[in-house]
This record gives C-alpha cells, sequence and structure tokens, in this order.
C-alpha cells in the first residue's frame, strides 16, 4: 500500500457566467469526465458540490468570484494523474478549455503529496497553491507538469482528515 498520495488543485476563472451558451459545452462536460475520473487507475478522490456532482460549484475560501471553478483531486501517484489528465477522453476536454477559461496569469494548478488514506481541506489545497504563487515550486506545492517524487524515509505527517469510505 502507498503511504502516500498525490493531492491536485486547479482553479480557473470562466469567461462567460456558469449559466450563459458559451459556457454550455463546459458544463455539459463535466459529468462525463468526472465520471471518467473515477473510473480511471489511480483514482482515490474529487471533491464535490453538496449535491455529490461537480467541485466546479462549490464555494473556494478566499474567492468571491462567482465565475472561479475549481478541481481539487486525490490521485496514487503523479503518474496515474497524467495518464488521465493528458491521455484519456479528458484531454479533448482540457485542449478546448480556452474556450471557457480566461489565460492564467499565475499558477493555477498545484501538486503535493499527502499521507495515504487522507483529505486536506479545500483551505488547505488553497494554501498550497498560494504557496507556489508566491515562492515558486518546492515540496509544499509544485506543478503537475514537475516530476517530484514522494517523500522517503520519513513517516508521514498526522492526517488532517481521514477519507472515509
Amino acid at each position: 500500500m502507498n503511504t502516500w498520495h498525490l493531492a491536485e488543485l486547479n482553479i480557473s476563472r470562466l469567461l462567460q457566467p456558469l449559466d450563459h451558451p458559451e459556457t454550455a459545452d463546459f458544463l455539459e462536460g463535466i459529468a462525463p469526465i468526472n465520471e471518467l475520473a473515477e473510473s480511471a487507475p489511480g483514482f482515490v478522490w474529487r471533491l464535490k458540490d453538496e449535491d455529490g456532482a461537480s467541485s466546479s460549484f462549490v464555494n473556494i475560501p478566499g474567492v468571491d468570484d462567482p465565475n472561479v471553478v475549481v478541481n481539487y483531486s486525490i490521485w496514487e501517484d503523479l503518474e496515474t494523474l497524467f495518464e488521465f489528465v493528458m491521455k484519456s477522453g479528458h484531454v479533448d476536454f482540457f485542449r478546448r478549455r480556452r474556450d471557457w477559461m480566461e489565460k492564467n496569469v499565475e499558477a493555477a494548478t498545484v501538486c503535493w503529496w499527502i499521507p495515504a488514506g487522507t483529505v486536506p481541506s479545500l483551505a488547505e489545497a488553497m494554501d498550497h497553491l498560494e504557496s507556489l504563487r508566491q515562492n515558486g515550486p518546492s515540496d509544499d506545492g509544485w506543478p503537475m507538469q514537475e516530476r517530484r517524487q514522494p517523500p522517503q524515509a520519513t513517516a508521514p505527517p498526522t492526517p488532517t482528515r481521514v477519507i472515509e469510505s
């Protein structure tokens, strides 16, 4: 069993509000992409809204903009996350992101290692993104394109919240 899992957070701002016709394809694609993620090898967990659907509709700590959407997920490792993002049916959706999302002017995706079986809060995840934005890549958070191995020879820290089955 893995001692560590990979947490991933990405945040974007929609070009148009969620109820705008130009955002319709994005909204229609969310459920199938989430189903694809949940069935992908290495998938562990994803943030969901109050209805158990997309995390795109949750309140984001420190963000007061209804056009900002977030995706927060946990994977067994970077390889399985990368396979899903870049080599599954998700890649077509990903390639269309400029149809719906503003171009990011600062880091919008962050990865970091967590003790297996735990889920940091969304506020904690946002802290990892802010650390990347303020301090650059580190063990506290790095862009998905950067390869970082899980911590070695140390016990994982005490879990903040355990994944419930």
